[in-house]
């Protein structure tokens, strides 16, 4: 099981505009099939103040407030990122649907123009479908310029680092 190739002719997937035709816009999708279930993948990603253990570049997280909404639940998180000279700290909206098993990430504060993800999960035959969309844009063009040059290379260590974290936490193969 793996990541299924990208293809670069569709809105949204590595390196191509958003939607929205933002040409500053840096956009990257993946969608893969793990050997897990949708509820395991899904409580993984949604435990946001354990990022620093296992996520590639990211310093500290911080839940600011969690609020439990009818259909969802609600939290404020800030993370560091840190690399190499860099480090910024942002704000982050981040909705959790369990039923749904999808998640869902607003930029607040910080250093982008602009920045969303979401997360989705399905249990299908051998595991988990898990997709995964991002895009966002820097204030600063010096940094969304040279993080377009190593966008791509970064999200695949990060969705490699959830992979890896599934591994740890579940085992090499469990649909559990």
């Amino acid at each position: 099981m793996g990541w299924f190739a990208l293809d670069p002719g569709r809105p949204g997937d590595d390196m191509t505009p958003s939607q929205g035709g933002a040409a500053d816009v840096t956009s990257h999708s993946e969608t893969r099939v793990l050997p897990y279930s949708a509820q395991q993948m899904y409580d993984l990603v949604a435990d946001v103040a354990r990022y620093p253990e296992f996520l590639p570049w990211t310093a500290a997280a911080r839940i600011r407030s969690v609020d439990e909404r009818e259909d969802h639940t609600e939290m404020l998180a800030d993370l560091v990122i840190s690399f190499k000279l860099f480090q910024e700290s942002f704000a982050s909206r981040v909705r959790l649907y369990p039923e749904a098993k999808r998640i869902e990430t607003a930029y607040i504060q910080g250093p982008f123009k602009h920045m969303d993800s979401v997360w989705q999960f399905r249990d299908v035959p051998g595991g988990v479908e898990v997709s995964f969309r991002t895009d966002f844009e820097f204030r600063n063009r010096l940094l969304q310029h040279a993080a377009g040059v190593f966008f791509h290379q970064a999200m695949t260590q990060i969705v490699r680092a959830f992979e890896k974290r599934a591994q740890v936490l579940y085992g090499a193969r469990s649909t559990a």
